[in-house]
C-alpha cells in the first residue's frame, strides 16, 4: 500500500478512555478532542518520514521498515522500536501502546491499543 499522503483527522473512536489510560490529564484531553490533526506521509520504499501536525507544534518520526530507528511520542519522549509491515500495515510498540497504521478506502486508519482499549482514529487524505 502506498502511504504517501496527506490526511485530516475526521474521526475517532474511544478518545477520552484511551487518553485517560495513558494518564494524559482533563484538560489537555478536552483541549485536543476539537483538533483537526494533519498527517503527512512520505513513503519511498520502506523508508517513512511521518508527521503528525497539531495547532501548536509538529511530531516528525523518520523510519525505514524492519530496522531500529529512534522515535519520538507526543509528549517528547525519545525511544527506540522497529515498524514492520503485516498484511498492509505498518505496526509498532510504543512504549505503553501498539500501534498500527493502513489505508482502507484511501482513508488512514490509525488504532492504537493499551490495556484492552482501542483508540480508532480515521483521517481523510487532502
Amino acid at each position: 500500500m502506498a502511504f504517501t499522503g496527506k490526511f485530516e483527522s475526521e474521526s475517532h473512536e474511544n478518545y477520552d478512555e484511551f487518553l485517560k489510560l495513558l494518564g494524559i490529564p482533563a484538560d489537555v484531553i478536552e483541549k485536543g478532542r476539537s483538533f483537526k490533526i494533519v498527517t503527512e506521509i512520505v513513503q519511498n520504499g520502506n523508508s517513512f518520514t511521518w508527521s503528525q501536525i497539531y495547532p501548536d507544534k509538529t511530531m516528525t518520526n523518520k523510519f525505514t521498515v524492519g530496522q531500529e530507528s529512534e522515535m519520538h511520542t507526543m509528549s517528547g519522549k525519545t525511544f527506540k522500536a522497529t515498524v514492520n509491515m503485516e498484511g498492509g500495515k505498518l505496526v509498532v510498540d510504543f512504549p505503553n501502546y501498539h500501534h498500527t497504521a493502513e489505508i482502507v478506502g484511501g482513508n488512514l486508519v490509525e488504532c492504537s491499543t493499551a490495556g484492552g482499549i482501542t483508540f480508532k482514529r480515521v483521517s481523510r487524505k487532502l
